[in-house]
């Protein structure tokens, strides 16, 4: 069933979530600095979702399916060639010119809040600064297509562009999703694709945009603990991600944060 908000109630809950998942972003920014271990973010957030915000952290114990192996922590750190799902350890000790995405997903009454951002680690090299900048591009983009009457392919298709016009290429195992009472719904949100394909558009409809974009070859594979991502050429991959709800001319960004002018 495709994420949809139909009520007031339902809107005022995916905003509230929205903006409470990008305060926790905002608050952990200070705190990346050479020295930390993904372990202390992870504690950091979970603290501020859990006794500050009144949120749960989606995360936490989530499981995908039979079999798959609850995910430990909080939060999701995905550091340097760590392309998604990086799982916060005490054995990973942050250094300058390092990157690293922070995913954060709270659960506030219920409704789901889901973002990320990569953050800089001291100063980042050339090479890993443009793959940041071209990523938040791709994200960007992909919003500025949604509206009414578009099709989800016109989202997957500006990311792919502006992400391979820059040399870099676009991770296609894992996807954007549909989100809202549950964390990942219909429909998935690829960022790969033609232009004028894919699921039409609709007012209401509530999903995340998140490109995985990669320095070197899109290919990946899961290490395994099941859960971590990484590039198979071991080359830098970055990601952001928001959550938006679909209005009657474009997109709200539900997960904007102060630092961002939409």
């Amino acid at each position: 069933m495709t994420a949809k908000v139909t009520t007031n109630i339902e809107i005022d809950g995916m905003r509230t979530a929205g903006r409470l998942a990008a305060e926790v972003l905002e608050m952990i920014e200070e705190h990346i600095i050479p020295g930390i271990t993904t372990e202390d973010i992870d504690k950091i957030c979970h603290s501020y979702i859990v006794e500050t915000l009144g949120c749960i952290p989606a995360p936490l114990n989530y499981s995908n399916g039979p079999g798959q192996i609850p995910f430990p922590k909080s939060i999701c750190t995905s550091v340097n060639h760590v392309v998604c799902h990086g799982i916060p350890t005490s054995k990973k000790t942050l250094k300058s010119g390092d990157i690293v995405n922070i995913d954060i997903t709270v659960i506030k009454n219920g409704f789901h809040g889901d973002t990320s951002k990569m953050f800089y680690v001291g100063t980042p090299g050339i090479l890993a600064k443009r793959l940041v900048r071209v990523t938040q591009e791709c994200l960007y983009k992909g919003i500025n297509v949604v509206k009414p009457g578009a099709r989800l392919g016109d989202i997957g298709h500006a990311i792919q562009k502006h992400a391979e016009a820059q040399r870099f290429s676009v991770v296609r195992e894992f996807c954007g999703h549909g989100i809202g009472t549950v964390f990942h719904d219909d429909p998935q949100i690829v960022h790969y694709g033609q232009p004028n394909t894919g699921l039409l558009i609709e007012e209401g409809m509530t999903f995340t945009i998140e490109p995985m974009i990669n320095a070197g070859s899109r290919n990946v594979k899961i290490l395994p603990d099941r859960w971590t991502v990484v590039t198979k050429d071991h080359k830098l991959s970055a990601q952001w991600e928001h959550t938006i709800m679909v209005t009657a001319d474009g997109a709200e960004v539900l997960t904007k944060r102060k630092d961002e002018g939409f």
